[in-house]
């Protein structure tokens, strides 16, 4: 039987933490938390610190300073950068005429419940798996947080060759119109057959014009094989038995990306989104700085 995303789960967490404990914002999510049920963040919370032997064995501090050590260096540098990364690309796409968001792998993304004025007459896809969506579907009942009208769930598979069909079966998407389209922490999990399956359907769903924004893991060279929070990570994955299947180097990416028409507009490394989306959080607290994982790019792809 399907379950929800657990690692989706984790983001949200990630995401809220951040919102209620600090003060300079990287990525402002005031719907995260509301998602979480009150027992659920505690638990989170209590069992992320008890593991602080499993994330830094030679951790010496309390339970709460484990904890956001945890955030800080496990849990938070890819759910915040890749969300900050994509909105603001969101924006600047819909400033020059694109009319529908594609969230793709939606999970517990919130973007549809604090729309901005700028995002009000688009229309938003939110697609998932449906127990995963079914699930936020009700988090938000429960919180009495309404469902806007130009917000659309799509029940979908993207391990599957047909998985756009519930897309174009939706009333309100138009296949001619200029879409811009998310696709955040999914790749990760999808073979690298079905990832370009994926980019092969969705380069037949949208016009040219829309854009794709997503992260993907680094191919591994010998010199960065002991890094170990990326380790971590995917021993974390793999526990929630989301086990990450591909990498990528930038020129194989690239190729991919290319032969379904689709350009690199924007490609940032770690490095670089460090400096560009981190670099005022860290100077305001450099007790416990956050980067990007070394293992991660974020990449801005247009379809020409």
């Amino acid at each position: 039987m399907e379950e929800k995303s657990m690692t989706a789960l984790v983001s949200a967490f990630a995401r809220a933490y951040h919102v209620e404990n600090d003060i300079i914002k990287i990525f402002d999510d005031s719907i995260a938390r509301l998602l979480l049920r009150d027992q659920e963040y505690f638990q989170i919370s209590r069992s992320m610190a008890e593991g602080i032997g499993f994330f830094n064995p030679k951790f010496m501090g309390s339970g709460e300073e484990a904890l956001r050590w945890i955030v800080d260096n496990q849990l938070s540098p890819t759910p915040l950068a890749r969300a900050v990364f994509a909105e603001k690309a969101l924006q600047a796409a819909v400033s020059i005429g694109a009319t529908q968001y594609i969230i793709l792998g939606a999970g517990y993304d919130t973007f549809a419940y604090r729309q901005p004025i700028w995002a009000r007459d688009i229309q938003i896809f939110e697609v998932d798996l449906p127990a995963t969506a079914e699930d936020k579907r009700i988090r938000l009942e429960e919180r009495k947080i309404d469902l806007p009208e130009n917000v659309h769930f799509i029940h979908a598979d993207f391990a599957k060759e047909l998985w756009h069909q519930e897309l174009i079966k939706c009333a309100d998407f138009q296949e001619n119109k200029i879409s811009f389209c998310s696709l955040l922490g999914v790749v990760y999990y999808l073979s690298k057959q079905a990832f370009e399956k994926f980019i092969t359907t969705l380069s037949l769903v949208i016009p040219d014009g829309s854009s794709l924004v997503f992260d993907y893991p680094v191919e591994r060279s010998y010199s960065d094989i002991d890094d170990e929070p990326w380790n971590k990570q995917i021993m974390l994955a793999e526990s929630a038995k989301e086990k990450m299947l591909a990498s990528y180097s930038y020129k194989e990416m690239e190729k991919i990306l290319s032969k379904h028409g689709f350009l690199i507009y924007e490609h940032l490394t770690p490095v670089e989104m460090t400096e560009q989306y981190f670099k005022k959080y860290n100077q305001g607290n450099p007790s416990h700085p956050i980067k990007a994982f070394e293992q991660v790019n974020y990449c801005l792809a247009v379809r020409k």
